[in-house]
């Protein structure tokens, strides 16, 4: 047998501990090489050249974060096999042939990795260009095409990241001692102390950031996330390396329930399990905490977005005829002509604006009044509950556009206005954006209104479409047709807008910025909970040992997956629980910031990765006492 075989055989023997290694290595390659086959795609860069520059960016997290993953990863390996490197070493084996050994094992594994990624991301390719058409919402198809470009990057990339990280491997081995590879784990742990004083600077730590993140509102937040978060991750660390073992300490003060039936075996090493894994613990709050909270910004952005919009836009179609405007009628026979075939109803609403000099001072540029039968006919058609207004005489109501900007309480609800010799008695005032031209309005008598004269009329015309979101192509059809930018819609005589079309756009831009986000913030997660398996497993050897000689004096079965259940609990769930509060007070502050509840996502977001991380734990869990069990009846 070769060396080369002696190196594959040792792979193969250790699969149990390899097998999460070469799957979360899989999955990282998988993920770049399909964010590689959408960032070479032809028919995307048309499309969306924005997008594909944003997947290069991802790509190049994802390179980064994978190899500081596969980094610590090999470190966990190459501890739980330390007694095995002693034995091969004790049989003849020099210091180089074990270095060389380990480095071939690791090429091995990544070049297996490297080309199952790509292989499984060549077989699903059609499948994820298809779900990524109806992400993006696009109108073209992605077809499938040959990724030559994304298959050589990927083979480039992470053959050179496991060639640099088996360097690394055997740079980590080269400071170890023959009797520091014989004993392996098995030296004895003294009883983990805990510093009360740094136990207690981790509860303030994280009680002075959480305050300051829930407290902070509006640009304040921008100021207070860099110290918010350096505070939050210091306190996180002393949480699991002090304050964890303080409290298991102090629990197990507690006699009454330190002897309380399996406790005394659940207590006696938890201590020292929470010490050993701490930055295991902490890196998987911290990245588990990175994945929760961009995940939820983004769907929360979405959220924001969309439902802004709707709130803002009562009509499918909007055009603002400005005083001077002599392709009005044409453009609203354009509208009609691509309207035609679908049921709406048309409702023009005519602004007369005058001069009214005695609002110089507070609302000069406020001069537009109209008619009380138009404006409640357009209230009536929109789709909020727009207040209907009845006027007699000289009465007016004072509309104006309602905005963040404008304060309620800065506008006057009653007052006398005098215009052309005449005064309005103005009776009430509220905030609408029935009529988005952002101006505001005297709403007036229909007989006061007809006898207005010296104005600049000015038209508002709104279509309502009853299915709104089936008028995107005819809303970009409309904008090249009335010659007007796709970015603004404005012009210097009109104004247009379709509600269809610009809620196509923006769920199609933060849908790219969600398929981006998505499988960086899942990227993250299952490294996140790779870890925490690697952890588990690397003490496999040890816990089956423990509990064999526990067995003999009168352990049940029943007893010992109680022992486990709860010890793995304890241990699995403690780091997402952390990443779940950071997460949510994470969102909250951003909540405060743009004044808009994240509630929804927040809840979507992190309901929906609890819901997988339970599913990922039970899964652990029965394997995990599945091999105890095993070894115990062997």
């Amino acid at each position: 047998m070769t060396f080369r075989q002696f190196a594959f055989n040792n792979v193969l023997r250790n699969k149990r501990i390899y097998a999460a290694y070469f799957l979360s290595s899989l999955f990282s390659v998988f993920v770049f090489f399909v964010y590689a086959i959408f960032a070479f795609h032809p028919a995307l860069k048309a499309v969306h050249p924005g997008v594909t520059v944003g997947l290069h960016f991802a790509e190049g997290i994802i390179y980064v974060f994978s190899f500081i993953f596969v980094l610590v990863s090999m470190s966990a390996f190459l501890h739980s096999r330390k007694k095995e490197f002693g034995l091969m070493v004790m049989l003849g084996m020099t210091n180089q042939q074990l270095r060389k050994m380990v480095f071939l094992e690791n090429v091995l594994i990544g070049f297996a990795a490297t080309v199952s990624g790509v292989g499984i991301g060549l077989v699903f390719a059609k499948l994820i260009l298809m779900t990524a058409e109806s992400v993006l919402e696009l109108k073209e198809s992605l077809p499938f095409y040959m990724p030559w470009e994304a298959i050589f990057l990927t083979f480039g990339a992470f053959l050179l990241l496991f060639v640099v990280i088996s360097f690394f491997t055997v740079w980590i081995l080269k400071g170890n001692k023959l009797i520091d590879l014989i004993k392996g784990s098995a030296v004895p742990k003294n009883e983990p102390k805990a510093s009360v004083l740094l136990s207690i600077l981790a509860a303030l730590l994280l009680a002075v950031g959480y305050g300051i993140a829930l407290t902070v509102k509006g640009d304040q937040v921008i100021y207070a996330m860099i110290p918010v978060t350096i505070i939050v991750i210091i306190g996180t660390y002393f949480l699991f390396t002090q304050l964890s073992v303080f409290i298991i300490n102090r629990l197990k003060k507690q006699k009454m329930l330190f002897w309380k039936k399996t406790n005394l075996v659940l207590f006696s090493d938890l201590a020292n399990r929470m010490k050993d894994n701490a930055r295991t613990f902490f890196f998987v709050a911290i990245v588990s905490t990175v994945a929760f909270t961009a995940i939820g910004t983004l769907v929360g952005f979405r959220f924001m977005f969309t439902n802004s919009l709707l709130e803002e836009r009562q009509f499918t179609i909007e055009y603002n005829s400005k005083y001077g405007n002599e392709q009005e009628a044409e453009h609203i026979q354009i509208i009609e002509d691509e309207l035609e075939g679908l049921a709406y109803e048309k409702l023009p609403l005519h602004i007369r604006n005058v001069s009214i000099p005695s609002m110089a001072e507070d609302y000069a540029p406020l001069t537009g009044i109209i008619s009380e039968s138009e404006y409640n006919a357009l209230a009536k058609a929109g789709r909020k509950d727009d207040v209907q207004v009845s006027l007699d005489g000289n009465e007016a109501v004072y509309l104006y556009y309602h905005n963040e900007m404008l304060d309620p309480k800065e506008v006057e609800e009653t007052r006398i206005v005098n215009f052309s010799g005449k005064e309005i008695n103005q009776t009430a005032a509220f905030g609408s954006t029935l009529v988005r031209s952002y101006d505001s309005y005297f709403i007036v008598d229909d007989a006061y209104y007809d006898n207005i004269t010296d104005f600049e009329l000015e038209t508002f015309y709104a279509f309502q479409v009853g299915d709104w979101k089936a008028t995107a192509d005819l809303g970009e059809s409309l904008l090249e047709k009335l010659g007007v930018s796709e970015t603004n819609g404005f012009s210097e005589y009109f104004s247009y807008s379709n509600l269809g079309y610009d809620w196509y756009v923006t769920n199609q831009s933060f849908g790219a910025v969600l398929f981006i986000g998505m499988f960086i913030g899942v990227v993250f997660f299952v490294a996140a909970g790779s870890f925490l398996y690697f952890r588990l497993y690397a003490d496999l050897e040890e816990e089956q040992k423990k509990f064999s000689m526990i067995s003999k004096i009168g352990l049940t079965d029943k007893e010992l997956s109680r022992i486990l259940t709860i010890q793995l609990g304890l241990l699995f769930f403690i780091p997402i629980v952390i990443a779940v509060i950071h997460g949510a007070v994470a969102l909250t502050a951003l909540k405060n910031m743009f004044n808009y509840s994240m509630l929804h996502s927040s809840a979507l977001v992190l309901g929906s990765f609890s819901l997988i991380q339970i599913v990922y734990f039970f899964f652990i869990r029965h394997n995990y006492i599945k091999k105890i069990k095993s070894y115990l009846a062997n």
